[in-house]
């Protein structure tokens, strides 16, 4: 089936309209020439990952990065545990948790080079070395070489996350177009700490793959302080769905410039925001919604 018949019409507009077309045929122009864009299109895919279904949460990200990636996305965020969904311990085990890249790792590497983007998946991860499990953010760079990652430091030692040991640094991943990126995971954000560690280190730009609810214990200013206390945009892909304990269908994805909120993004059903990053200033300078 063709890109086409797999998009609805709202996706088809946004693909057909000028701007669309022009930013990114001028970033491809410029990446094809080894010039880095000035404004580049990044994709948050706002998805709705079901706790232990592992390989409907795999088809809803490849299907994703595919509809992004024909929108001009030049990298694609993911929400934390995208593959896994939050609470999967108790229902799967986590005996199927492998090394990084594994097979199916190997299958997100192949769709990056066929689409020439950068990709952060969240998922979990089995050290080869001490067999601990980790709750992970991967970098795959547009030629499928595994770029960095990030495992999650400030974990949560009882219930859905029981099953996961912290990290034990945090550093910034080189990128294509972005240059050094640090990588944080949700609670990583609660106080500003290694936001300016990861600045004190080179970092130009904070991503955070996010599971977090809104409610009594939803965020409350730890992305604005973050970006604040280490002078860094930061931007934030959240997940939105009906969890096995929380909802998420008014979570927030955002982007944060200076410590202040410049773009909240939230959908009831999982979407694509595409935002066209204007690298010199440091913020978006548009987006759309793509429903997927």
């Amino acid at each position: 089936m063709g890109i086409a018949a797999l998009m609805s019409a709202s996706r088809r507009a946004f693909l057909q309209s000028a701007a669309a077309t022009a930013a990114l045929t001028a970033c491809r122009r410029h990446t094809q020439a080894g010039r880095v864009p000035t404004v580049v299109p990044i994709a948050l895919l706002h998805l709705a990952p079901q706790a232990g279904a592992v390989a409907e949460n795999r088809s809803a990200l490849l299907r994703a990065i595919q509809t992004a990636a024909a929108a001009g996305a030049r990298w694609i965020l993911t929400p934390e545990l995208c593959i896994s969904g939050y609470a999967f311990a108790d229902l799967i085990g986590t005996d199927w948790i492998q090394p990084q890249p594994d097979g199916w790792v190997a299958t997100l590497q192949a769709s990056a080079r066929e689409h020439a983007v950068t990709l952060f998946v969240g998922l979990p991860e089995r050290d080869a070395i001490t067999d601990r499990l980790h709750n992970t953010l991967l970098a795959i760079g547009p030629s499928g070489k595994i770029l960095g990652r990030h495992r999650k430091i400030r974990t949560i030692t009882v219930g859905s996350e029981a099953w996961s040991s912290p990290g034990d640094e945090a550093v910034p991943v080189a990128t294509p177009l972005l240059g050094p990126v640090g990588l944080l995971i949700c609670a990583d954000a609660c106080d500003s700490t290694l936001a300016t560690a990861l600045k004190a280190q080179g970092a130009r730009l904070l991503v955070s793959a996010a599971n977090w609810a809104p409610g009594q214990y939803g965020p409350a200013g730890e992305w604005e302080e973050c970006s604040a206390k280490s002078a860094l945009p930061m931007i934030v892909c959240n997940r939105t769905g009906v969890g096995r304990t929380l909802d998420f269908s008014a979570s927030e994805s955002v982007v944060v410039c200076r410590g202040e909120r410049v773009l909240t993004l939230s959908s009831a059903t999982p979407a694509a925001f595409l935002l066209q990053w204007d690298r010199l200033a440091e913020a978006p300078v548009s987006h759309t919604r793509i429903d997927l």
